[in-house]
This record gives structure tokens, C-alpha cells and sequence, in this order.
């Protein structure tokens, strides 16, 4: 018997609903979906506001720079990949054919000159954002701050290269020289490459990236500055007996000096 009395059986639990009852679940459950409170697809929009692109005004001449240093380094990795590998294997010291690699990239000097052109555009904006940070540029003057950087990078290292070579020459110490030079160049060449995402960061960020981008770039710097010292003061420690006190103040006055005269002449120039 069922709950209104009747002896009439109990339909059968798998029945099957006629197209009126399906299409009044339907209804009900649009209803309910339009006019709940929680869900309110029915309702009108409001405080809508439409998404507004973000652009970077000013800025044109720069995005092209860093996407041309990026597609020259691209090229550069493509046509000439085994000084590449050549160049990550002996910085990172991942083989013990150390003299072997090094002859290697002294065999091949257009890959060689053109990194070293590289450091030097990238080196030139990097010194050119550090100004323009603690604001001892104008923002009108950066493109040619920029260029004064780059040869201003490009006539110290000149300058350097020309004195260890003669000093080599006249105290008959020319291999020495020749690794110190080679030295030098090799981390100049790794500092120009490391620093491109670290530009892109310096360009088109602010805030908190722009600061923690520009503690990591002073980081990377800093660290191969260093590598570079220990590794300058074995290759000559291992030739000819230096003090490590006469290397020390061979770094002030060949390495640190000539920063502080030029930082203090682009001071007199510009400010």
C-alpha cells in the first residue's frame, strides 16, 4: 500500500522521466541557478571596470637595445658553439685540460672580440642604471651616459690591455701577462653574458624586483670581481713569487683607482 491509501504497487525505481517532467527540472534548476543569491547569474554587473593595458612610455629605445643584445648573443651561441663550450667549461673548471681549452679560445678571436664588444654594451647600460639609480644623472642625459660608459669600458680595458702587454714585454714576463690578460678577459666576457636578465629587470620593473634585482646584480658583480682577483693572483703566484701584500696594492692602483677617477669625473661632468 502507498502513503494515499491505495493498494496500486510502487512504480519501478529505474523509471524514466517523461519529456514534461524533464523539462520542468530544467526550468526549476535555471531558476535557481539565475535567482540564487550565492550564485546570481542573473544579475546585472557592477563596479565593472575594464582592464587597462600597462604601457611603458619613453622606454622604446631601450626594449630594442636589450632585444638586440639578446638576439646578437643568440647569434654569436649559434655560429660559434664550441668556443661557447669551450668558454662555460674553463670558467666553471668542469675539465682538467685547462691549458688545452685555453689555447683553444686563443686560436679563435672574432667570437673572442665580439664578446668583449658585448661586455661592453651590456657593462654600458648596467653603470647607466646604477647612476640613473642613485640619481646622479639626469633622465634626459641617460643615452648619452650610456655611450660615455661604454667607451669609457672600452678605453680602461684598452689602456690595461696595452700596459700589462708592455710591462710583460719589459720585464721579460710576457707569459704571465698573457694569463692575467686572458684572465681578466674571460670573466669580463661571463659579466657581460650573466647580466642581460638582470638589465631586462633594471628596465621594466619597480619596487620590490627592481630592489631584489638590483641586490643580486650587485651579488653577481661583486662575486666574479672576486673570482676574478683569486684567480689573476694563482695564475701569478704560480709563475713568479708575489707577496700577497704587493698583489693587494697592485689592485688599489691598477683596479680601483681608475674606477674612482672616473667615477669622480663623470661626477664633475654631470653634476
Amino acid at each position: 500500500m502507498d502513503v494515499t491509501g491505495s493498494n496500486k504497487p510502487l512504480p519501478d525505481s529505474n523509471f524514466t522521466l517523461i519529456d514534461s517532467d524533464f523539462y520542468a527540472l530544467q526550468k526549476i534548476s535555471n531558476q535557481i541557478i539565475k535567482y540564487h543569491p550565492y550564485f546570481g547569474f542573473g544579475s546585472s554587473l557592477t563596479n565593472f571596470q575594464k582592464p587597462g593595458i600597462k604601457k611603458y612610455e619613453g622606454k622604446e629605445l631601450l626594449f630594442y637595445l636589450l632585444i638586440f643584445l639578446i638576439i646578437i648573443y643568440a647569434l654569436m651561441q649559434r655560429a660559434f658553439p664550441k668556443y661557447f663550450n669551450d668558454l662555460y667549461r674553463l670558467f666553471f673548471k668542469t675539465t682538467i685540460k685547462q691549458i688545452q681549452v685555453r689555447d683553444q679560445l686563443i686560436q679563435t678571436p672574432l667570437p673572442s672580440l665580439l664578446l668583449n664588444v658585448f661586455f661592453v654594451l651590456s657593462g654600458g647600460l648596467y653603470i647607466s642604471f646604477l647612476l640613473q639609480y642613485f640619481k646622479l644623472i639626469q633622465p634626459d642625459s641617460f643615452w648619452k651616459m650610456f655611450i660615455y660608459c661604454s667607451m669609457g669600458l672600452s678605453a680602461a680595458y684598452f689602456a690595461k690591455f696595452i700596459g700589462l702587454k708592455f710591462t710583460g714585454w719589459l720585464f721579460n714576463m710576457q707569459e704571465t701577462a698573457d694569463s692575467y690578460v686572458f684572465i681578466v678577459f674571460i670573466v669580463n666576457k661571463m659579466i657581460g653574458i650573466l647580466l642581460i636578465p638582470f638589465l631586462v629587470i633594471l628596465a621594466f620593473t619597480e619596487g620590490n624586483i627592481y630592489t631584489v634585482g638590483l641586490t643580486l646584480s650587485w651579488c653577481l658583480v661583486a662575486g666574479l670581481l672576486a673570482y676574478r682577483f683569486i684567480l689573476t693572483y694563482s695564475a701569478i703566484h704560480n709563475q713568479i713569487k708575489v707577496n700577497p701584500f704587493h698583489f693587494l696594492l697592485y689592485l688599489f692602483a691598477f683596479e680601483i683607482a681608475p674606477l674612482l677617477l672616473v667615477y669622480k669625473a663623470l661626477l664633475h661632468f654631470f653634476g
